[in-house]
């Protein structure tokens, strides 16, 4: 296997030279179907079953492969619940498969306002309005909202459809080192010692998605206060499975009703796509409605969808939603110990986001080549999605993986580690000989 193939990485191939725009994207193939050509590519798969704790998938060359689960961001096992299945089909009868326009125009269904009503009254906020996915609602509320004079404070790992927004609104971007509030604190008095005309927005994640942590709210929300700032926190990965009642760290943290603003996702815990922004008036919401340009100028929420989210929120607040709230936390317990004892280090606190870490990227991809044969499906996460030299599997852990799943998954995962490494260390003595004869020479 070339070298090549365990090197380099996304970012090298981010802003390609040359006049034509079509053809410079070569090198980034010729690099990506090297890896592809030996294994080394463990992305764009698709299943060919439900995304259940136990799927059949294939890689993006058409080969088949079968493993227990732990790739899928179903965390309460809702995509495939009988009751959320069932309300999807018969709002389908109803409905048709397509709400057929923009929120701003006659998109809305009875389901996708109600769903509204719903979010609202979920997180304490006077009003909530819907986006088409969690990544147009996290671009569209910083985007909607903020200006070129205005300034956007935000933590150093916030989600890329956060930065993206930030960077579409405004060249005026300060970040802080990951959950650093007294960092956040120096940019505000920095920014408000000479701008005190201009808007300024703080953003972060109830849950950061690569690291599994959390920040201290309270104060975050405290400085925006002191300072005339506007927070918005991100709660894509911690709502409807995390938290007394399934409220996430706002709730833990006793922020209900009392964050500025707050986006979230349902395709991780609500069995669906799309997204939200709850906040404090209806004058906000009018105008993200018709000044956030993924709102505006995307199709609405499909009735089925709506519906679905709205039937998943019944499920939540239900005493079988803490059911599996109850056996999603003992599963995650489980698989954090288990790999623990299995010699591997885990990131951040509990969540339904386990991270494992590898270290080096040829390691990692090393590993990862091994999966599909010792029967796990996971996510390599590396750099630049995270600092390089810390690439890592993002197993992501599902109410109803059973005891034996979590067993299998470490077993494999120890397996195609074992081998990997024992690879990837060959590869470097045998390197470091080669290097020795050339200096010899």
């Amino acid at each position: 296997m070339p070298d090549e193939a365990l090197g380099g990485s996304m970012r090298d191939y981010r802003y390609p030279r040359g006049a034509d725009l079509q053809d410079r994207v070569g090198g980034f193939y010729k690099w990506q179907d090297l890896r592809r050509s030996h294994g080394m590519w463990p992305f764009s798969r698709s299943t060919e079953e439900s995304p259940s704790t136990v799927t059949a998938a294939r890689n993006d060359a058409g080969g088949k492969f079968r493993g227990v689960n732990f790739a899928s961001q179903d965390y309460l096992s809702l995509s495939v619940h009988p009751a959320i299945k069932q309300v999807a089909l018969d709002v389908i009868h109803e409905f048709g498969v397509h709400s057929a326009g923009s929120a701003a125009l006659l998109g809305n269904t009875s389901h996708s306002v109600k769903l509204e009503r719903k979010i609202a009254d979920f997180l304490g906020t006077e009003e909530a309005i819907l986006f088409p996915t969690g990544w147009a609602a996290g671009y569209g509320v910083i985007k909607g909202l903020v200006r070129s004079t205005d300034h956007v404070v935000m933590d150093a790992l916030a989600h890329t459809c956060l930065q993206e927004g930030a960077n579409a609104a405004t060249r005026n971007i300060y970040l802080f080192r990951h959950n650093r509030v007294d960092e956040c604190r120096r940019w505000l008095e920095k920014i408000r010692s000479t701008d005190t005309t201009n808007g300024i927005m703080v953003v972060t994640e109830g849950l950061f998605s690569m690291d599994s942590d959390t920040p201290d709210l309270p104060a975050l929300q405290a400085l925006c206060h002191e300072f005339d700032a506007t927070l918005m926190v991100d709660v894509a990965h911690d709502l409807g499975n995390l938290g007394r009642d399934g409220k996430g760290f706002i709730g833990d943290q006793g922020m209900l009703g009392k964050i500025d603003l707050v986006m979230g996702s349902f395709s991780k815990t609500f069995g669906s796509n799309g997204g939200f922004v709850a906040c404090r008036s209806r004058e906000i919401k009018e105008y993200l409605r018709f000044y956030s340009p993924p709102c505006t100028f995307s199709n609405a929420l499909s009735p089925s969808q709506a519906a679905t989210v709205m039937k998943a929120f019944e499920i939540i607040e239900s005493a079988e939603g803490q059911q599996l709230r109850d056996k999603l936390m003992t599963n995650i317990l489980s698989l954090r110990s288990q790999l623990v004892e299995a010699g591997f280090e885990v990131y951040g606190d509990p969540s339904a986001i386990v991270c494992v870490k590898m270290g080096s990227e040829g390691l990692a991809r090393l590993v990862s080549r091994r999966l599909p044969d010792a029967g796990l499906i996971a996510n390599l996460v590396e750099f630049p999605a995270v600092p390089k030299g810390q690439a890592r599997f993002r197993m992501q852990v599902m109410a109803e993986h059973t005891e034996a799943n979590i067993r299998d998954a470490v077993s494999a995962l120890r397996s195609a580690y074992g081998a990997g490494r024992a690879e990837f260390e060959e590869r470097q003595a045998d390197f470091g000989s080669d290097a020795a004869k050339q200096v010899a020479a």
